[in-house]
């Protein structure tokens, strides 16, 4: 029996019945829609197909990462059980959450100077985070020890590929990544951005693509560039979406059909609140194992 449990936050964008099945603990972010608080709860309180239409409809959104005081209050009840923890963070590189956690492992750690409590920047996003503690939880099951799985992320972690896209500039041009002017012609030329998850864990424009189509192709070849072993890539691969499952499906039977040595189906979750709130309706991610990430 496992003597540490495996935690995340809700940002990995998997499902609760997802995050259940393989005995992943997460706490979850806030948001804010018109100014009413809300938990990112995996779509229980909101469900996402709202959520996204009131952000079409205009209204305004807002997030906060969660507290160290929230993290010493999620993270206690394991350590009474007399269990050590190794928890998952969104990426630094997007958020402040991992030095939140430190401060609540460092606070707890005096109270429970028996238990470990290992803290880990992902340097991941959605379900790219998702992606990592699915991995984990295999890990764990062959029998790692939680020394071991720590180990094994610090090493591997920059392995996890996120390519992602978007067909609506509006949140982006909204949020100030995307300049008015840019956002413009970007939507009067059908130019829909490429982006990744660099070595810092932030988030990079690499490619300007014109049309679905193209870069829905283009998300694909850099899979088959980067993957481990090319197309006989052999390990799990998710893809999260806004809004846009139809787009996510295309792009999983595709995957399918050119990787036969896939470890199971393409996994397709929702992205959630926390990365929607930013991202808006309109974008697809995916996920996989490959080269590691360079500058």
């Amino acid at each position: 029996m496992n003597d540490y449990i495996i935690s995340g936050c809700s940002i990995a964008d998997l499902s609760e019945k997802h995050f259940n099945k393989r005995d992943i603990h997460y706490v979850c972010f806030h948001y804010m829609l018109d100014g009413v608080d809300y938990m990112d709860d995996l779509g229980k309180t909101m469900p996402l197909d709202q959520f996204y239409e009131a952000m079409v409809k205009g209204a305004e959104t807002k997030t906060s990462q969660v507290s160290s005081t929230e993290f010493i209050e999620y993270f206690t009840p394991f350590l009474e059980e007399g269990k050590d923890i190794i928890h998952l963070c969104l990426s630094s590189g997007i958020s402040g959450t991992f030095n939140s956690a430190n401060v609540a492992k460092e606070t707890l750690e005096d109270q429970y100077p028996d238990r470990k409590i290992y803290v880990i920047d992902s340097l991941a996003a959605s379900a790219g985070a998702g992606l990592l503690l699915d991995k984990m939880a295999d890990l764990r099951d062959e029998g790692y020890t939680i020394d071991e799985l720590y180990e094994w992320v610090e090493e591997n972690k920059l392995r996890l590929h996120h390519w992602f896209y978007s067909t609506d500039l509006t949140f982006f041009v909204k949020g100030g990544r995307v300049s008015k002017v840019s956002g413009w012609f970007g939507t009067i030329l059908q130019i829909c951005p490429l982006l990744n998850v660099d070595v810092n864990g932030k988030l990079i424009p690499r490619e300007k693509i014109r049309t679905k189509q193209k870069v829905m192709a283009a998300i694909i070849k850099k899979m088959e560039e980067n993957a481990d072993d090319g197309l006989e890539y052999a390990e799990k691969c998710f893809i999260s979406h806004s809004g846009r499952f139809n787009e996510a499906k295309e792009i999983a039977n595709t995957i399918q059909a050119r990787f036969p040595n896939l470890n199971g189906k393409v996994v397709i979750n929702n992205i959630g609140t926390t990365i929607g709130s930013h991202t808006g309706p309109g974008t697809v991610a995916l996920f996989f194992w490959g080269k590691k990430r360079e500058d």
